[in-house]
C-alpha cells in the first residue's frame, strides 16, 4: 500500500470512529474533550463540528495548525505533551482523542510508555478514547470498531 493510500485509510478510519462517537451520543454535551496532538488542526476542526457544545482542549509541542483550525489560547496547551497532559489526571475528561503516532516504531514505542496511562488517568469512568496508537491499559476496554474503520488504523476504548 502506498503511503498516500495508507494515510487515506487512516483518515477514513479516524473519521468513522469520530462520527460513530457522535452518532451514538457517547460524549456528554458538557464533557471536556482532549485533542492530544493538534497538528495542522484538521481533526480538531472536525471534532469541533461534531461536538459544538463541548470544550475542546488541544495539546501540541508548538502551533502548526491553520489559523481557522487553531483553538482559543485558553484551550491550547503547548509543550511536551508527556508533561503537559499530567495536569488532567483525575479531571474526569469525557473523551480523549490522540493522533500522535509517527510511523517510526522506536518513537511510537516511547510514546506508548506514557500515553495509555495518561489517557486512562484523565478519563472519567465510562469516558471514551480514540487513538492512532493502541492504548493497552487495564482501565481501558477495547470497543468494536464501527463500519468504515479498519483495524490497526485507529483504536477505540471505554474507561472501565
Amino acid at each position: 500500500m502506498s503511503r498516500l493510500d495508507s494515510f487515506i485509510s487512516r483518515m477514513q478510519s479516524q473519521r468513522a470512529v469520530l462520527n460513530h462517537i457522535r452518532d451514538k451520543a457517547m460524549v456528554a454535551p458538557d464533557g471536556v474533550i482532549l485533542e492530544i496532538g493538534l497538528g495542522n488542526g484538521r481533526t480538531y476542526d472536525h471534532i469541533r463540528e461534531l461536538f459544538p457544545r463541548n470544550r475542546i482542549i488541544a495539546f501540541d509541542r508548538a502551533v502548526g495548525s491553520h489559523p481557522d483550525s487553531t483553538p482559543p489560547e485558553a484551550d491550547l496547551i503547548l509543550g511536551d505533551i508527556r508533561e503537559t497532559i499530567e495536569q488532567f489526571a483525575g479531571k474526569d475528561v469525557a473523551f480523549a482523542h490522540a493522533d500522535i503516532g509517527t510511523a517510526y516504531p522506536e518513537k511510537d514505542a516511547q510514546t506508548l510508555t506514557w500515553l495509555p496511562q495518561s489517557v486512562a488517568a484523565a478519563l472519567v469512568t465510562g469516558g471514551i478514547a480514540a487513538s492512532g496508537l493502541p492504548l493497552d491499559h487495564s482501565a481501558l476496554e477495547p470497543l468494536p470498531l464501527p463500519t468504515g474503520a479498519e483495524p490497526g488504523r485507529t483504536y477505540f476504548y471505554r474507561k472501565r
